[in-house]
């Protein structure tokens, strides 16, 4: 697991807003290439050093695996996603979910707490 831990309400509120800037730049695409995602991140003012946390929901996994090799790391995309999704979600609904389906794919459950930017319907 990497060393940038967030708390899960600063977790859930940093995955909100890039992803709302994601939308307002491009429109909603099932993943998104990684320099969007970390333009979107630092447009909203996010150290880079936690971009990993949007690239695990925003981007492909291979983008994802990409990223961290190039960079030397060693990072577990499903665990991550797996863990801001449970973080995301009350009473770990999404324990269950693919963690291989795009953030757009997720079922039909009301996030409209969790995501009030983003129109679902």
């Amino acid at each position: 697991m990497p060393a940038c831990h967030l708390e899960p309400k600063v977790k859930k509120a940093f995955v909100g807003a890039v992803g709302e800037e994601l939308v307002r730049r491009h429109g909603k695409r099932k993943y998104y290439k990684p320099a969007d995602v970390g333009r979107a991140a630092s447009s909203r003012g996010y150290p880079v050093d936690i971009y990993c946390w949007d690239y695990c929901i925003f981007s492909t996994p291979e983008d994802f695996q990409s990223i961290h090799e190039a960079a030397g790391e060693t990072c577990d995309y499903a665990a991550m996603k797996t863990e801001v999704l449970t973080d995301l979600a009350t009473g770990g609904l999404f324990d269950w979910i693919d963690i291989d389906l795009s953030w757009l794919e997720w079922p039909d459950i009301d996030l409209s707490s969790l995501f009030d930017w983003f129109d679902f319907s």
